[in-house]
């Protein structure tokens, strides 16, 4: 086993040299190619004064380039720090500013960006650019320092290293409450976890042709990457214009004979929704994994029936724990649409807690807050203590450090952990407590709708909080709001009822293929002060008024 990630691919280069490692289009790059370009990068950095811990961002979609510079730099001892190049330059600034690297890479495209994010004066002039391209970059703020044809100059030899397995490999930056991304840290050791534990339980090995679904900025990407890597394995980096292109991503699958493949829920409901996925389909997958939300179970039952030969696994874990803690491998099509599927079982290393207001553990079926501890666990924040010591506690009774998830979860009679949603999604109406997640898994049984979401808003009024639905009808079908609410009774008291609706050709996303909720709140809080507005003179019981508006497209 390695002590650091990058010898993955040195490994693998001198096991299989001429296996393809990545293929990208029409390139392919084998594990010798991969190696030794990743060399040079490493020995461009070091020479040009790159030391162990300074970090170094790459502003590069994803592309082998992306995936050079992420080698590269971690040879170099440094750290990455992948930037999303669909931010705006507001963000982008904040996270340059928080992780004050030494060089950024980037390619062509991203000039007038890091035109912006470095005329920021709040940030050091020593910042260095890169172009990973054929071509240099010349910003108004900026020169590129070298192109990609420059490596060639440097030595494709390995390297020694100073790092060690506990040093930092790359830093995630996720949202933070306060507007300010928060820099998660990933150690070598915290991904060689994870990675060794999947490719025996998934019997992940050289033949197999991996899908690199996610951003390279999302933490799932480090599963797909490495985990291909570390068994020597084929990594097809999915281009993400295939994300709202369902039968051309089915065709992906197809013609790149992909064995596994890994993403988050809602793309597996986009294929469901415009029925993408033939009886049989893919006749060379053998496992489908999901990750990041919870998939509706018609979606997987849609799946499941259609992909009988294929393994389906449901991963669950936030950035902070490395991929995922846990896992379970669905044993059968689900009995019904609103059957529970646990997140499960802990991966080896890793425990879940699922515990109570004075850290004691629930009884069975009981909900409680989710804890997770072991080998998973982020040392935290990119220099933010406050916001480390405030989820990365101390366990009253054993003293071990865990993780405060901010999930809700209870044991069932099996002793399998089962979501049931987030603590900021419980909330309190009309003197009721409602889970927001409840209601979604509802709506998601209802076969005239493609995809929903609930989002509250506070109000100030009598009910205090207003629960909210978004919702996608589906093809060919004329849905109603009464026709909606009278379906849900079925399942629902009146008091989970949404009180606001709004349908949409497709629900907003987030960068990494989530469904965008703060996006969501915002677009209901500016629905209801509008109604506020031109309404005052009539009021309505919001138990059972409908307030009900359709975008003329999707909002973004």
């Amino acid at each position: 086993m390695p002590e650091l990630i990058h010898e993955w691919v040195t490994q693998q280069s001198q096991l299989r040299p001429d296996q393809a490692a990545i293929v990208w289009q029409d390139e392919r790059y084998s594990y010798r190619e991969l190696d030794q370009l990743s060399n040079r990068l490493a020995e461009l950095l070091r020479e040009s004064g790159c030391h162990k811990g300074d970090r170094v961002a790459f502003c590069i979609p994803k592309s082998p380039a992306a995936i050079i510079s992420m080698l590269g730099i971690m040879k170099a001892d440094a750290i990455y720090v992948p930037i999303d190049t669909e931010c705006p330059a507001s963000r982008v600034a904040k996270i340059i500013d928080s992780c004050r690297p030494t060089w950024i890479l980037a390619e062509p495209k991203a000039t007038a960006m890091l035109d912006e994010v470095l005329a920021n004066h709040n940030l050091e002039n020593s910042i260095r650019v890169g172009s990973m391209h054929d071509a240099p970059m010349q910003g108004d703020q900026f020169g590129s320092e070298f192109c990609l044809p420059d490596l060639a100059s440097f030595t494709p030899e390995p390297l020694s290293y100073q790092n060690r397995s506990h040093d930092a490999a790359h830093i995630l930056f996720t949202s933070g409450s306060t507007g300010v991304p928060k820099g998660v840290v990933i150690t070598h050791a915290m991904v060689i976890a994870f990675v060794e534990w999947a490719l025996k339980y998934f019997d992940i090995d050289h033949t197999d042709r991996v899908s690199g679904h996610s951003p390279l900025h999302f933490d799932l990407s480090t599963f797909d990457t490495y985990g291909a890597f570390a068994a020597g394995a084929e990594l097809h980096p999915v281009p993400p214009e295939l994300n709202l292109l369902p039968h051309k991503l089915s065709d992906f699958i197809r013609s790149r004979e992909l064995t596994q493949w890994f993403s988050v829920p809602s793309i597996l409901n986009y294929q469901a929704k415009f029925d993408a996925v033939a009886q049989n389909d893919f006749p060379h997958l053998r496992r489908l994994m999901w990750c990041g939300e919870v998939l509706p179970t018609p979606t997987l039952m849609h799946f499941m029936q259609r992909l009988p030969a294929v393994s389906f696994t449901n991963l669950y874990g936030p950035t902070e724990a490395t991929i995922a803690s846990s896992y379970y491998t669905v044993p059968e099509c689900p009995d019904g649409d609103t059957e529970v599927i646990p997140i499960g079982t802990a991966c080896t290393g890793e425990q879940l807690l699922v515990l109570d207001d004075q850290w004691q553990a629930v009884a069975a079926g009981t909900t409680g807050e989710l804890y997770i501890q072991g080998v998973g666990l982020s040392p935290g924040y990119w220099q933010d203590d406050e916001r480390t010591r405030a989820v990365f506690v101390q366990h009253p009774q054993t003293g071990a450090t865990i993780y405060r998830t901010g999930d809700l979860a209870r044991v069932d009679s099996d002793g399998l952990v089962e979501f049931i949603g987030r603590t900021d999604t419980q909330i309190k109406s009309r003197g009721h407590r409602i889970e927001l997640g409840e209601i979604e898994t509802a709506l998601h049984a209802l076969d005239f709708l493609d995809e929903s979401a609930v989002v509250a808003i506070e109000t100030g009024g009598f009910e205090n909080t207003a629960i909210c639905c978004a919702y996608v009808a589906a093809a060919d079908q004329s849905v109603s709001i009464p026709h909606i609410r009278r379906s849900l009774t079925q399942s629902l008291p009146r008091y989970m009822l949404p009180q606001f609706w709004m349908s949409f050709e497709q629900l907003p996303k987030n960068a990494n293929g989530k469904i965008h909720r703060p996006r969501l709140q915002e677009l209901f809080e500016a629905q209801r002060a509008e109604r506020a507005q031109t309404a005052t003179e009539k009021t309505e019981s919001p138990a059972d008024s409908d307030h009900a508006v359709t975008p003329t497209q999707t909002p973004r």
